[in-house]
């Protein structure tokens, strides 16, 4: 068990730690039995991280209250009292991966780990990759393997609708010593640009790594300042993975194959370029079946192959996330076949599914599409798989963050949709109404008709009464999710496609 003089240590021989306190003195013993920065998990033993924008000090006040043995921040609260010492570092962000590592050890070099980042399909890309693995584990006797995504997290113990993208440092900790204490032998993951840039996967190493695309988003002062910044966050990936591949098809190809050196060993996936190593060609979509042929070769540890694939899910859009998710799980070890049965079976919950009136003339696809690039992305397979149908579509933007998409976002509608109905997206402590006439302006600037209804579920039941059998309802950005964001809290709300399933009737 870890003592509080193990914490400064750690935080010393890394130049973080600024002082110690009481640490130095009687309490350098102390146990410490758990580590957060949520007060309302605090207990006694706890070392509590002073952390975030809307931390308060009766939250640290809250974790001393119930048994903290020391607490650490950027700045002294006058709070240490006997029994709870203070750690002052200088930089809290840098701390908490060195927190976390003490406390759980470097359970990257035990649980294989498998990182995935780019602007679009991380979520599919890590679900296929899944579902490959656990059919190789099913095969072979082993647990079926953990996620943490951007849709939800499941450790072995814990199996929860996710928050962010990529969990703060604490939880990721939390999640991989479940999955190691399960039994489990994999973790998948969405690795998102914050969580690179601002070191939230500082001392992890993934086994194999994926950089699937890039396009412009997050481009925000809380966010990313730049593109530029926006891209070398993500390109950071590479750093982190003794194993890699990445997207010959995907834009800054230059800037990407550069950043691929930071990485022991890199393979390439593509549709357009057959010195890939992953080359996918022949791709074909028939009553919304898709196949394709896959032709891998010069990789180091796996026999050339050229196979038919067929996917479980709808849309040539996925191909890409296919292809990225072969070549992970081949740079792991796993035979073809069981890369050809997973994506067989392969499904993405809120992922492109596609829903039908009872009659079947009806169709609504509810997607977790929120940038440019997915929406173009599925503007392009809707015109392929469904052509001369009309578009209706209920969207949104998140509040404060990634404005540009709100400009991105309403031209494309407006551009490609008979009809467009705007609606709340995790506006949090912006208003939403605010939000929705800014989308607005560009959806008629591009020459198409909205309105706005704020309450999400009204807003798809009122789409849904505008469709004809000719008519396609759009319901991207929020997918499965179960939650909205309003303020600084998550409220408790009906899916996108638990709404369309009953009123689609």
């Amino acid at each position: 068990m870890s003592t509080v003089r193990d914490f400064t240590t750690a935080l010393a021989n890394r130049g973080l730690l600024v002082s110690a306190g009481e640490a130095l003195s009687a309490a350098v013993t102390s146990a410490v039995t758990s580590v957060t920065y949520n007060s309302r998990e605090a207990g006694k033993g706890t070392l509590f991280v002073c952390k975030g924008a809307h931390f308060k000090e009766q939250y640290l006040q809250d974790a001393i209250d119930a048994g903290a043995a020391c607490y650490v921040a950027e700045k002294s609260y006058g709070m240490s009292t006997e029994g709870c010492s203070e750690i002052l570092v200088s930089n809290i962000r840098l701390a908490m991966p060195v927190i976390a590592e003490t406390f759980y050890g470097k359970l990257s070099d035990e649980l294989k780990l498998i990182g995935i980042t780019g602007t679009k399909g991380k979520s599919t890309t890590a679900y296929f990759v899944r579902y490959i693995l656990d059919d190789y584990m099913a095969a072979t006797g082993g647990k079926a393997s953990a996620i943490c995504s951007g849709i939800d997290n499941y450790d072995g113990v814990i199996n929860e609708e996710s928050h962010l993208t990529t969990p703060e440092i604490m939880e990721l900790y939390q999640h991989m010593d479940n999955a190691l204490k399960s039994g489990i032998s994999h973790m998948t993951m969405e690795v998102s640009s914050q969580a690179l840039k601002y070191d939230r996967v500082d001392g992890i190493t993934f086994e194999e790594g994926a950089f699937l695309n890039i396009g412009s988003d997050h481009i925000s002062a809380i966010e990313h300042p730049d593109f530029d910044d926006y891209l070398e966050s993500k390109l950071r990936l590479f750093s982190h993975c003794r194993k890699a591949c990445y997207n010959l098809d995907c834009d800054e190809q230059e800037r990407v194959r550069a950043a691929s050196a930071d990485c022991p060993y890199v393979i390439t996936f593509s549709q357009n370029t057959e010195a890939a190593n992953i080359y996918g060609y022949d791709i074909r979509s028939e009553a919304g079946k898709v196949t394709f042929r896959v032709r891998g070769s010069n990789i180091d540890g796996a026999d050339d192959f050229d196979e038919e694939f067929t996917l479980g899910t709808f849309g040539t859009i996925n191909v890409e996330n296919a292809l990225a998710a072969a070549a992970l799980t081949v740079l792991a070890g796993v035979p073809i076949r069981y890369i050809k049965s997973g994506l067989a079976k392969a499904q993405s919950p809120g992922r492109m599914e596609v829903f039908y009136s009872e009659d079947g003339k009806r169709i609504a696809i509810v997607d977790y599409a929120h940038n440019k690039l997915s929406y173009e992305k599925f503007f392009e397979t809707i015109r392929d798989e469904f052509p001369g149908k009309k578009m209706i579509i209920v969207f949104g933007c998140p509040g404060g963050k990634a404005f540009a998409r709100r400009e991105e976002l309403g031209t494309i509608a407006g551009r490609s949709c008979e009809y467009s109905i705007i609606t709340e997206e995790d506006y949090g402590e912006e208003d939403v109404n605010k939000i929705c006439r800014e989308i607005g302006e560009f959806v008629a600037a591009a020459g198409g008709r909205y309105e706005i209804i704020t309450d999400r579920v009204e807003a798809i039941k009122k789409a849904i009464t505008l469709m004809d059998d000719d008519t396609i309802l759009f319901l991207p950005g929020k997918g499965r999710e179960t939650r909205e964001k309003r303020g600084i809290q998550y409220i408790d709300t009906p899916s996108d496609a638990d709404v369309v399933i009953e009123y689609m009737k």
